[in-house]
């Protein structure tokens, strides 16, 4: 085993790191063992009973957190014309259409999510191969191709994330700061925790949801309550 050093094996020396704990107990683990002077991610990683590689069991979709994610977000918008302007007008960093598209080919991908109109889809399409694999192409399943560019700008900026099961079966998210207060962050626990459960697919069989844990940057891992959980 690695050397944690002697902080974080104090942090783990705190609590039982082998029992579940219940949400509001996990994340005043995590709040108390923080030591760091800057403002840490609190990460949410959810082991499923799923095989992705198998279409009817992709987990995927999103999630609105009521407390934001404390991060900001750069956001481009494929539109033009009206809705171009409404992109820009709800704060989207990024707005056009070919030349949103030749920046993008170029390798300049300074964006953390992708929205485009539907009408933007015929150019958007041709930069699959480089949005695809960052997880930027724009989805109308997500919300993501949409002609209400302005309320999809605002509902990314406030706080609303994708999540995806990768191909070990594990989702994780950053689900706030620790300078959030409590409760802000068991609210954006339980959100994000009940959009995965809500998410269970069809394919599924037996345990859905196999361990949650809530961990910070540079903080321990605390494993969470499962029981209450469906799956």
């Amino acid at each position: 085993m690695a050397n944690r050093g002697k902080r974080l094996n104090s942090a783990y020396e705190s609590f039982d790191k082998l029992a579940d704990h219940a949400v509001g107990d996990a994340v005043k683990i995590i709040l108390d063992a923080k030591k760091t002077k800057f403002d840490e991610t609190v990460e949410v990683a959810i082991n499923l009973g799923v095989d992705p590689r198998h279409a009817d069991q992709m987990v995927r979709g999103v999630v609105s957190l009521p407390n934001g994610t404390g991060k900001s977000v750069t956001v481009a918008v494929f539109a033009k014309e009206d809705k171009a302007e409404e992109a820009k007008a709800a704060g989207a960093e990024f707005v056009g259409a070919e030349d949103l598209a030749e920046q993008i080919q170029k390798g300049e991908i300074e964006f953390d999510r992708c929205i485009a109109t539907p009408d933007m889809m015929a150019i958007v399409g041709r930069l699959g191969k480089i949005l695809g694999p960052k997880g930027l192409m724009p989805n109308p399943k997500l919300g993501t191709v949409t002609p209400n560019v302005g309320d999809a700008v605002k509902s990314v900026k406030g706080g609303e994330i994708e999540f995806r099961v990768e191909k070990a079966g594990i989702i994780h998210a950053g689900v706030g700061k620790t300078s959030f207060s409590h409760e802000a962050l068991v609210e954006n626990v339980n959100a994000f925790v009940g959009a995965i459960v809500a998410a269970k697919p069809t394919g599924s069989k037996g345990t859905y949801v196999k361990r949650v844990t809530l961990t910070s940057t540079m903080g321990p891992g605390v494993r969470l309550d499962t029981s209450n959980l469906s799956g």
